[in-house]
């Protein structure tokens, strides 16, 4: 069942419009517009899911889910990153990260949503 879930984004209008789409859906929403905050959040709030954009300063997404899925804290939840890199080769290296899903930018609010039902 999910609770809670954790927006990650540099990107304050991503950051909004993500958080909107969720909290429609009747979820409660935490934010994070970093990959250090992402991680202090992620361990204070206990979310069921993390969504996540991949380039923000400081720490990536890639660095932060690495960091999330070596943690005990952790490790279980999943990552969904929310990005406008559309490569195949990106695609594959967040999986080898540790990511459980992928929504290329722009998004509709149904792909973020349709993300969430594999976790239900």
């Amino acid at each position: 069942m999910i609770n809670k879930i954790l927006v990650v984004d540099d990107s304050p209008a991503d950051l909004k419009n993500i958080t909107n789409i969720l909290s429609e859906a009747g979820f409660v929403v935490v934010s994070a517009s970093d990959g250090k905050e992402a991680i202090q959040k992620a361990k204070a709030e206990k979310p069921s899911i993390i969504f996540m954009d991949i380039i923000m300063p400081s720490m990536d997404g890639f660095a932060t889910c690495r960091a999330l899925t070596a943690d005990e804290e952790t490790k279980a939840i999943p990552v969904i990153f929310v990005t406008s890199k559309n490569q195949k080769a990106d695609r594959l290296w967040a999986q080898m990260q540790g990511a459980k899903g992928y929504v290329t930018k722009p998004y509709s609010a149904d792909e973020i949503i349709d993300q969430l039902k594999a976790f239900r």
